[in-house]
């Protein structure tokens, strides 16, 4: 099940993450360290702001053997110190964006995201996007899991939010 699309006005968002160059085959592996940086959170008595996500920073939806580059980061109330290694504090930015939920399996999130990318044209609306010679460059695109899968563990069951920055 996949509600409209809207556009909802979002404010900057602190989170914790780590980010990688995959492939649609090795995505897997920027995915796992998910449970790394909630652990790293639970440690340091840091509560989370929402679910764990995906940022699209680089994408290439056209190819499924080439590289593009993802952040996996979950959502934090306040701005975190950071140790060195690869963990990473950022900040998801502020502006207009265009959403929907989608109530179903990961692997149906292909024909959301173009189905809300074409609501959007329709609307003559303008994504914070620009065409590269690695792929789409996003200001923001996110995959955001509203779900735990350790309390519901069917994935046709889990909420999954898509959003996209709109162009100032």
């Amino acid at each position: 099940m996949t509600k409209q699309p809207s556009i909802e006005e979002r404010s900057e968002q602190p989170f914790v993450g780590v980010r990688g160059l995959v492939t649609w085959n090795t995505f897997g592996q920027l995915a796992d360290r998910l449970p790394e940086i909630v652990g790293w959170l639970a440690e340091r008595d840091i509560p989370l702001a929402g679910g764990p996500f995906f940022r699209y920073e680089v994408f290439r939806p056209d190819d499924l053997e080439a590289e593009f580059e993802v952040v996996a980061g979950v959502p934090v109330g306040e701005r975190v110190r950071m140790p060195e290694g690869d963990l990473f504090a950022g900040t998801l930015p502020a502006g207009r964006y265009v959403t929907v939920s989608h109530v179903g399996h990961p692997d149906e999130l292909a024909g959301v995201a173009s189905t809300a990318l074409k609501w959007a044209a329709a609307k003559g609306l303008d994504f914070d996007m620009r065409p590269s010679a690695d792929g789409e460059v996003w200001g923001c695109r996110l995959e955001s899991y509203h779900t735990d899968p350790r309390i519901e563990p069917d994935p046709h069951k889990w909420e999954t939010e898509l959003a996209f920055r709109l162009r100032d």
